[in-house]
């Protein structure tokens, strides 16, 4: 009888211990992708890469859509390292996607002589098309075995500036059911065009990498680009810094990671370099819902010059 206690116990314990490896380490050796067209436009096919763990039995899986960068006028969604980041969150059980927009500045200037309108207009079609892609994925929710309170979008650059106005922007939401809510968010070197759209009823636990010395898209709240106010492209923006201190003022999660000194390169850091620390906090702050206020700080001893330097940055 204590041996078939024991063994049981044994059973448990390996059942409790590869629960918790799901979702936070790699437990899957292969990934089986595949490429479905989730919108129609008058020009392009939109297309988006599903990643998933082959031979997964397993139901009501966390989904992580990510989006591109590259200023809304090049990148693409099968790039080698988002195709890595994407198998790699696959392998620990997460459903991963990449998706394609429509590159409505390609070929155009994105800085401080196209028109702030122009700006904003893009951020909105952007965030259109990936609600669009939620959407779509939501429909294939049974087949793709996922748990639709578990929808997580992330993106790089001008994919994190659109990722942040789908879950915040209301008139970007249209595609969306209507009592959906993404489970969180990822933004690398993102920024939001007003804080206010970020309350207690629409915010989610948010993990934000920027860099302090950022000159394309704001740490803090100012002009995108850092443009002049009578540039044509001048636009307030408000990146991780500023949206981090609105969420602690809310009493709401978020687990930054500020890059002290460092420029724009934290649009691409992340799904390179910091793998693990997305999974954990899809794990804990998601999945396990632990409530979190995380800062970590990478420092970097070069100068910067072009805005103030936070005090978490001052040696």
């Amino acid at each position: 009888m204590r041996k078939l206690a024991t063994l049981i116990l044994f059973i448990a314990l390996s059942a409790s211990q590869l629960m918790g490896q799901r979702y936070q380490n790699q437990i899957f050796n292969e990934v089986n992708v595949s490429t479905e067209t989730y919108l129609q436009t008058k020009d392009e096919a939109l297309k988006l890469d599903i990643y998933q763990p082959a031979n997964d039995d397993a139901t009501d899986r966390p989904l992580l859509l990510f989006v591109h960068g590259g200023g809304f006028a090049g990148g693409a969604r099968d790039e080698y390292e988002i195709m890595e980041f994407c198998k790699n969150m696959a392998r620990r059980g997460i459903v991963a996607v990449s998706m394609s927009y429509t590159l409505t500045m390609k070929g155009k200037s994105f800085g401080c002589d196209q028109s702030a309108e122009n700006k904003l207009a893009t951020f909105k079609q952007t965030a259109s098309e990936i609600n669009e892609a939620t959407n779509y994925l939501l429909k294939k929710k049974s087949e793709l075995k996922i748990n639709p309170e578990l929808v997580i979008i992330a993106g790089s650059s001008a994919g994190a500036e659109a990722v942040l106005h789908a879950a915040f922007l209301p008139e970007t939401q249209k595609p969306l059911p209507s009592d959906f809510k993404y489970a969180g968010l990822i933004s690398m070197a993102g920024a939001i065009i007003d804080l206010n759209l970020i309350t207690k009823e629409t915010a989610m636990p948010m993990q934000l990498f920027h860099g302090t010395c950022d000159d394309l898209v704001p740490y803090g709240s100012a002009p995108h680009h850092f443009c002049k106010e009578k540039d044509a492209g001048y636009l307030m923006l408000h990146g991780a810094g500023s949206i981090s201190k609105h969420l602690q003022s809310l009493n709401k999660g978020y687990y930054l990671i500020t890059g002290c000194n460092d420029n724009h390169s934290w649009a691409g850091k992340p799904f390179k370099f910091y793998r693990e620390e997305v999974a954990n906090f899809i794990y804990y702050d998601l999945i396990k819902k632990k409530f979190r206020q995380t800062h970590e700080v990478i420092s970097n001893k070069r100068n910067c010059e072009l805005t103030a330097t936070p005090e978490v940055c001052v040696n």
